[in-house]
């Protein structure tokens, strides 16, 4: 069945197929098999002039016991805090940050911003990123930088000052929507530019005139949106206080 792997039988018809001189669709038609597996299997058995059935055979085997034999997965890594489900606290990690691809972040700052978002605390090291995500040291570097320089996270000093930690607080998408605003701004500013030189009344000078107006009328919603809610934390502050 085209589904199945490829048989010592199989791999002896392919072997007499290419000594014929046949294509590889054509062996494939006659095991019944795509010709890219039929491609496949010739390639990385060394290639339709050094091809060898039992040697082909021997080294799928090879594969299958490296494979068998390899380190399982790391069992994921959770927050067990307050009675919590490690794996429900990992699941949610990981659909949380695939939300956040799906809305155009990187893979690896959405898993980074992900697990700092789960942690009670919002803060996390290096290596306990590295521990929780299993990936490379080099790649936490390179991903924070890139989330502290979009304001999604800041750096501080754990205590006694030995390590730096990288930290998302209640602020996170506060600081975001403000970021929001100010691209808004520079897009919009730079259209309507645009639809000076290229005149207004012309289909493209109108496409950026439209975009203008409205990015202008987005922000225009954005900022009574931040108004709002800086008077609601004014106000849920002084109630803490009193």
């Amino acid at each position: 069945m085209p589904g199945d792997r490829l048989t010592n039988e199989d791999r002896q018809q392919i072997a007499a197929g290419l000594a014929e001189g046949l294509g590889y669709t054509e062996i494939g038609r006659r095991l019944g098999r795509p010709g890219s597996t039929i491609m496949r299997e010739v390639t990385r058995n060394g290639g339709p002039d050094d091809y060898r059935a039992q040697r082909a055979q021997e080294a799928t085997k090879q594969r299958a016991r490296r494979h068998r034999q390899a380190k399982p997965p790391a069992p994921p890594i959770g927050d067990s805090s307050h009675g919590r489900d490690p794996q429900a606290v990992h699941d949610l990690t990981e659909s949380f940050a695939t939300l956040l691809e799906q809305q155009g972040m990187p893979r690896m700052a959405a898993r980074v911003l992900a697990c700092l978002h789960v942690t009670d605390s919002g803060a996390l090291t290096a290596a306990e990123l590295v521990q929780r995500l299993h990936v490379s040291p080099a790649s936490i570097s390179q991903t924070v930088a890139l989330l502290e320089q979009q304001g999604l996270l800041k750096r501080e000093r754990t205590p006694g000052g030995r390590r730096e930690r990288y930290v998302v607080d209640d602020e996170l998408w506060v600081r975001s929507t403000l970021a929001a605003l100010q691209m808004n701004e520079t897009l919009a500013a730079a259209s309507q530019r645009a639809a000076e030189i290229l005149g207004a009344d012309t289909p493209a000078g109108a496409r950026f005139d439209i975009s203008a107006e409205f990015l202008l009328l987005v922000n225009a919603s954005l900022g009574q949106v931040m108004r709002q809610w800086q008077q609601d934390q004014a106000a849920r502050n002084a109630e803490r206080q009193s």
